[in-house]
């Protein structure tokens, strides 16, 4: 993530600045789980590179936001997840549930956006209100 920040925001700023970049953490960089430290620090280094990126390129008029989404409803995980495990997660949300992909997907776009042009260095919790901070 970190070169592909480098390399984009390079060709960015040789193209006139602006725009915006979107990485990719998760809920497990802002609290992370028991036996997940390997995974809590590599997205918690994901929210320090976004924050960094958004200072540093702010200037050029680019703005850096990242994701940490809550437990998603993929189909890579369909194989490995029991109905156990969709319960026990959807009882961590105040709405019940877990989040579809798409739900992810819309905060992607619009961080993409030009509505979200005032927007930059943050971690954007779709999480279902797992993660409150």
């Amino acid at each position: 993530m970190l070169l592909t920040t480098q390399v984009v925001a390079r060709s960015m700023i040789t193209q006139g600045g602006g725009g915006a970049i979107v990485n990719m953490a998760s809920m497990g960089g802002k609290v992370g789980s028991p036996n997940q430290a390997h995974y809590a620090a590599s997205k918690a280094a994901v929210i320090g590179l976004t924050r960094v990126s958004a200072m540093e390129l702010g200037v050029h008029g680019i703005r850096a936001n990242c994701i940490c989404p809550g437990y998603v409803l993929t189909e890579m995980g369909a194989a490995t997840r029991t109905p156990e495990m969709v319960a026990k997660w959807s009882s961590m949300s105040p709405l019940g549930r877990c989040a579809e992909p798409g739900e992810v997907a819309d905060m992607a776009v619009f961080l993409a956006s030009d509505e979200a042009k005032y927007c930059t260095g943050q971690a954007m919790n779709v999480s279902g209100g797992m993660v409150m901070h």
